[in-house]
Order: structure tokens, then sequence, then C-alpha cells
């Protein structure tokens, strides 16, 4: 199976409150590496749902969009703040 890691959206910041961290996700990679390796939760509803939309997104199941959504509403139930940035 080819996964498409490079699926891009809309750029979102995200500002982590714990770390003051920041990180631009603007691709289903950089999605990925961030609900896996930088988020402060992994046990909420949006948090799952965005986790499966990088999946259908990578195998082209969905569009990038939706992905970029599911990114925001994760964020928002884990109290990390996303700056949506639109072209």
């Amino acid at each position: 199976m080819k996964w498409d890691t490079s699926a891009s959206f809309d750029p979102v910041i995200l500002v982590f409150k714990d770390s003051d961290k920041r990180m631009i996700v603007r691709t289903a990679g950089d999605a990925a590496n961030a609900l896996m390796k930088d988020w402060p939760s992994d046990d909420g509803e949006e948090f799952l749902v965005a986790v499966k939309a990088c999946l259908d997104v990578m195998t082209g199941n969905i569009e990038a969009d939706q992905l970029r959504e599911a990114i925001i509403r994760a964020a928002m139930e884990a109290g990390v703040k996303a700056i949506s940035v639109l072209h």
C-alpha cells in the first residue's frame, strides 16, 4: 500500500500550553507526527477521529481539508490553541 503523507491543506498553527511549543501542521504527515508525538492526551474522542482522518487521507479515502477540520476539533478538545491560516 502506498501512503500519501504529503497531502496538504491550509496551515494550522498549534500552540501547546504546557511547553509553549508551537508547530505548523500543513500535511497529513505533519498531522500524524503532532498527534502521535506531541499531543497532550491520547484518549479523547476527537483525538481518535483525527488519527483516523490521518489514515484516511494517507490512503486516499477523504480529502485533506477534512483532516484539517479534525485536527482543529481535536486541538479544542485537548486545550491546544489552533490558529487557522487560510490562503
